[in-house]
């Protein structure tokens, strides 16, 4: 063989490899493109649940298709999908609660309030806080971090000085015993049943603790990280009374009131600072309700209001503006009257009226939901329904 010939071979060989290549890559591409696709139907907003995968270009075969995801189904799809299209891979998706974690997949926050943020790190965005007493599924672990999902199934990092790592067996006992609320904006435990004593912690309203008879003004209380000492008896509602609330637009407003000039904190969701949605879930958290964590996730749940006509509103709703229906950036309250009480700045009333002098040309009123008449409802659940407070809930939810 010459070495023309030759060259001439090894050529042709490139320009098949090349070819073959290309192909490949964008045979690569376009099932890339579908899957993301396809994640979007299954994971509409990823802020309350994961799925990840890394699908890309290569020459391997078979491929490997890592990522995450802590929704069963979700993963069967995606690996469905594959099949389908008869791609040969190997499945690399980690499932989560990690099995590194154990049993303790479950947690109970211990802090008055404790912070949630995006990523491991004390520098990442605020996200969201969560109260004493709040249960917490835990997903995974870096480090001292972990990642948690809330109640209203919100995801993110918490460091682990404020949690409690427990079993199933052992969230079914707290949810079992005697807990009770605190019911003020802000307080302490003592280490004795009077002021005398050094304050254990700070609390805030809605705080969780176990509860067992002090004296006639004073509770023994146990914090889920295993802290005990007392509580003014005045200041807590027992978690049935809490839980069993019926609200009101009073009852609402009584909570607001309470808030006004409380400074605004982006991912404040506490009595001690909040942002806009942050303060709107406060509000209803002391009465018993679990709304979703931002405005453009509460703006889905309840019952919708024509906002073309402003008598159509009813004290209570929740009025939601922004650029469009579609691009909420904040929510208030509705009082009466074109008035609405919400965080910007700090918590204040302002007005939907062109005119009045607490009018903001700025704030785009584009949707409005009833909230006190859909108790109950998706993204509207009742403390006493959610089974991961309750033991044998009234209604079952995820």
């Amino acid at each position: 063989m010459n070495t023309f010939f030759r060259k001439s071979v090894c050529l042709l060989f490139l320009l098949i490899c090349i070819t073959l290549s290309r192909a490949q890559g964008f045979y690569y591409k376009t099932l890339a493109d579908e899957l993301q696709n396809l994640k979007k139907q299954l994971i509409p907003d990823s802020r309350v649940a994961i799925l990840t995968f890394d699908f890309k270009d290569t020459l391997q075969t078979p491929a490997v298709i890592k990522g995450e995801t802590d929704l069963q189904d979700a993963k069967a799809e995606v690996l469905r999908f594959l099949t389908d299209k008869k791609v040969a891979f190997v499945d690399s998706i980690r499932l989560l609660p990690d099995i590194s974690l154990g049993e303790k997949t479950w947690a109970l926050a211990t802090l008055s309030v404790s912070n949630l943020r995006t990523l491991p790190d004390h520098a990442s965005e605020l996200a969201s806080q969560v109260m004493m007493g709040t249960p917490l599924k835990v997903l995974d672990q870096h480090e001292n971090w972990f990642r948690v999902q809330t109640p209203e199934y919100y995801i993110g990092w918490m460091d682990s000085g404020g949690l409690q790592r427990v079993t199933q067996k052992e969230l079914d006992r707290w949810k079992g015993s005697t807990r009770c609320v605190f019911n003020c904006m802000s307080g302490y435990v003592y280490s004795t049943s009077g002021k005398q004593g050094e304050i254990i912690s700070d609390l805030a309203l809605g705080d969780i603790f176990e509860a067992e008879p002090g004296n006639k003004k004073f509770l023994k209380i146990r914090i889920p990280d295993g802290r005990t000492g007392y509580v003014r008896k005045d200041d807590c509602l027992t978690f049935n009374e809490w839980s069993q609330i019926n609200p009101t637009d009073l009852s609402v407003f009584s909570v607001a009131r309470q808030m006004m000039g409380f400074p605004y904190l982006w991912g404040g969701t506490s009595s001690k600072a909040v942002d806009c949605s942050g303060f709107v879930k406060v509000v209803f958290y002391s009465q018993g309700i679990i709304l979703a964590r931002d405005a453009s996730q509460q703006a889905r749940y309840g019952e919708p209001v024509d906002i073309t006509n402003f008598n159509n509103l009813q004290p209570g709703d929740l009025l939601f503006f922004g650029r469009s229906a579609q691009r909420i950036s904040h929510v208030g309250i509705y009082t009466r009257k074109g008035s609405f009480v919400h965080a910007s700045g700090k918590v204040h009333i302002s007005s939907i009226v062109p005119g009045d002098s607490g009018f903001v040309p700025t704030r785009n009123l584009v949707a409005a939901r009833r909230v006190l008449k859909s108790l109950g409802t998706e993204g509207i659940i009742r403390v006493k329904d959610h089974p991961w407070y309750n033991i044998k809930p009234q209604q079952n939810q995820q």
